[in-house]
């Protein structure tokens, strides 16, 4: 077991060594010469041996305390040195990721504990968006976005997540009422404004000419939809990577079989500058491999 003072005495002696003078020692540590002189009578105390002689006008190292400062002085000066260096170095593990409020909370939240375990060392901090992410304005490592397939842009790594495949869901009890894609001529179509074309895309898909898909419900995000889809108050279009727990849950049904599948899925959109930090790289490729499966 290591037997080491208080660190705040061995500061008090060494700059009371340095200086001889508890007066000078208080102005650099920023305390009273009462409290350097408390400071080192503990020293003294926990050591058993006089450190300094003491007089009225002023302090001398004994032999002792000659000895004890030549011993420790370099330890305490490495360990400052050391220190200084590490707050003055970027934080290396520091990882950000920017995504849409929707996904992050049905998607990655519920992964969020086996990202943490499997990436222990690193501050993984998350920024939410309904804008797709301007790297130049703002600093983020990892965007999360819906981006068109087969997209190149110059300086960045885009990879698949996700694919989007949309269909009609609702609660139990509604979708009782609701036999056919007819029948949600007779319902709320409860839209999210993100994504205000997924009604009427969907809608052709289905060969459903008769419905107006612009018309019901608007909410400010796909959660609050889904949310009312959930309350009954309607359908709603949901995404199924997003609501496969609901689903699983008994919250939400699927309507028909008629998954419209976008050309827009979600992606992991990264700078190449930031590709080159090898654990950075690391959390990118578990993303993918949560999502589609397999890493790049």
């Amino acid at each position: 077991m290591l037997t080491i003072p208080s660190i705040s005495g061995l500061r008090a002696f060494e700059a009371s060594a340095r200086y001889l003078s508890f007066n000078q020692a208080a102005e650099e540590l920023n305390v009273t010469p009462g409290a350097i002189s408390r400071q080192i009578q503990s020293l003294e105390e926990f050591l058993g041996k006089s450190l300094f002689h003491r007089s009225h006008r002023k302090v001398t190292l004994t032999a002792v305390g000659r000895q004890y400062l030549s011993e420790i002085a370099p330890s305490l000066q490495k360990i400052s040195a050391a220190s200084q260096r590490l707050k003055s170095e970027p934080r290396r593990n520091k990882i950000s990721i920017c995504a849409y409020p929707t996904f992050a909370i049905r998607w990655l939240i519920p992964r969020w504990a086996a990202l943490h375990e499997a990436f222990p060392d690193m501050d993984i901090q998350l920024t939410t968006s309904l804008n797709p992410t301007d790297f130049e304005d703002e600093s983020f490592d990892i965007s999360l976005q819906v981006v068109k397939e087969g997209t190149e842009r110059k300086g960045f790594q885009i990879d698949k997540l996700l694919d989007v495949a949309t269909y009609p869901v609702c609660s139990p009890e509604l979708a009782k009422r609701i036999q056919k894609p007819e029948d949600l001529a007779n319902v709320n179509l409860l839209h999210e404004s993100p994504r205000p074309t997924d009604w009427p895309r969907w809608l052709k898909i289905a060969g459903i000419e008769s419905i107006d898909g612009n018309k019901g419900l608007n909410f400010e995000s796909a959660d609050m939809a889904l949310h009312a889809a959930i309350e009954g108050v309607g359908v709603a279009i949901g995404i199924d990577a997003l609501i496969e727990e609901d689903v699983a849950r008994g919250r939400l049904v699927k309507l028909f079989d008629i998954p419209r599948l976008s050309r827009f899925p979600f992606q992991v959109v990264t700078p190449l500058n930031s590709m080159s930090n090898p654990r950075l790289v690391e959390l990118r490729n578990w993303l993918i491999t949560e999502g589609m499966g397999k890493a790049p």
